[in-house]
């Protein structure tokens, strides 16, 4: 079965995003993102990947987390995206940079309030003495704001701007099908076929 249709890896990307949405039974934004420290210690979590386009993917966070650091300090991330239903996945690498303040603004507001709430309660990454602690924040926040929640300072996106795609698909005997798209200095994107 041939998976590639095209030459446009955002088109096909949102293919593959729509069939999964239908089969995910969680979060098929879900993406295991990575980053490395100043010492080259890689370090992986999940986060939700809110919007994307040619200009990139883009998530929200803390700017003060661990992951923040360390996205700021190298600019340079990667993201793999499992969709378990559909035996496939999506993996990403490629420059970072800081979502645009009008970006932020617009996804920070169009989240729960209980979510905005959390945004300015937690010290995301840092020690906390307790769970009685962060609800105590919480309560604060919620006084601070009785209406509407503006978007904290030290929060915002990032914009993982793609130096290469590859779309995998799990095939009969692990004889998987692979596609790399690798950015060209044009802007075009080299489309490779790569071994399982």
């Amino acid at each position: 079965m041939e998976i590639i249709a095209g030459t446009d890896p955002f088109a096909l990307f949102q293919n593959w995003f729509d069939e999964a949405v239908k089969t995910e039974i969680n979060d098929p934004d879900a993406i295991a993102l990575a980053s490395v420290d100043a010492s080259g210690m890689p370090s992986v979590r999940m986060v939700l990947l809110r919007r994307w386009s040619p200009e990139g993917f883009l998530f929200f966070t803390n700017y003060e987390s661990r992951k923040s650091d360390e996205l700021l300090a190298t600019g340079k991330a990667a993201f793999c995206m499992h969709w378990k239903s559909q035996r496939r996945q999506v993996r990403v690498v490629g420059d970072i940079t800081k979502a645009t303040a009008a970006q932020s603004d617009e996804y920070f507001h169009s989240r729960g309030r209980g979510s905005q709430i959390g945004a300015w309660a937690s010290a995301q990454s840092r020690l906390l003495a307790s769970r009685a602690a962060l609800e105590a924040e919480v309560k604060a926040v919620e006084t601070q704001f009785p209406a509407a929640v503006e978007r904290p300072p030290h929060w915002g996106g990032f914009c993982l701007k793609p130096q290469e795609i590859e779309f995998w698909h799990d095939g009969e005997h692990r004889l998987h099908d692979r596609f790399r798209f690798l950015l060209q200095a044009d802007g075009g994107w080299d489309i490779q076929r790569l071994n399982p």
